[in-house]
C-alpha cells in the first residue's frame, strides 16, 4: 500500500521541477505514477487526464486528486493535492514580491523570452504522447486538427467542439452497427 509521504513527495517533486503548470506536467507525472511507481496503468492515466481536463480547476492537480484518490481515498487526494501545487505557490509569491523590481531590467527579459519557446515544447510534447496513445492514427488525426482549428481559428468554444464530437461518436457507432445489405 501506497505511505501518505510517498503520494506527498511524489506530487512536491512533480510540483517544484515542473515549469509550464498543467500540460508541461503530464510527462513527469507519467514517468512517476505510471513508469517508475506503477500505481496506475497508461489506460488508467489517459483515462485520468481525460478526466482531468473535464473538471474545473488546475489540469495537474485535478491529475493528482485523481491519483491520491484512488490509492488513498480522501486524504490521499487532499495530499497529492497539496504536494503538487506548494511549491508553485511559494514560486508565485516570491515572484510577486520581487518581480516589480526586476520586471523592466533587460537579462530577466531575456530570460523570460527564453523560457517560452522551452515551455511550448514542454506542452506539445506530451500532447504527441497521448494522441498515440489515445489511439490516433493517420487516418484520425484530422478530428483533433479539425477541433483545435475550430477552437483556435473560428473561435468556437471548446464546449460545443466536446459535445459535437460526443454526438458524432455516438451517431458513429449507431451506423457502424447497422446491418449491410448484400
Amino acid at each position: 500500500m501506497v505511505k501518505y509521504c510517498e503520494l506527498f513527495a511524489t506530487f512536491f517533486k512533480i510540483g517544484t521541477f515542473t515549469i509550464g503548470g498543467g500540460y508541461a506536467m503530464i510527462p513527469l507525472i507519467q514517468r512517476e505514477v505510471v513508469e517508475r511507481r506503477r500505481w496506475l496503468s497508461e489506460e488508467e492515466m489517459l483515462d485520468a487526464i481525460a478526466l482531468s481536463q473535464t473538471m474545473p480547476g488546475i489540469l495537474a492537480a485535478n491529475i493528482a486528486a485523481l491519483v491520491g484518490q484512488r490509492l488513498r481515498g480522501t486524504r490521499g487526494a487532499l495530499l497529492a493535492v497539496l504536494g503538487n501545487i506548494l511549491m508553485p505557490i511559494v514560486f508565485i509569491l516570491l515572484i510577486a514580491l520581487f518581480f516589480r523590481q526586476f520586471k523592466d531590467n533587460p537579462t530577466v527579459e531575456a530570460i523570460f523570452m527564453g523560457i517560452r519557446p522551452a515551455v511550448v515544447a514542454l506542452i506539445v510534447a506530451p500532447v504527441f504522447n497521448l494522441a498515440r496513445k489515445a489511439g490516433v492514427t493517420l487516418k484520425t488525426v484530422w478530428i483533433p486538427v479539425v477541433a483545435a482549428g475550430l477552437i483556435w481559428a473560428l473561435g468556437v468554444s471548446p464546449v460545443l467542439v466536446i459535445l459535437a464530437a460526443l454526438l458524432l461518436g455516438w451517431l458513429y457507432s449507431k451506423i457502424k452497427k447497422l446491418p449491410t445489405t448484400h
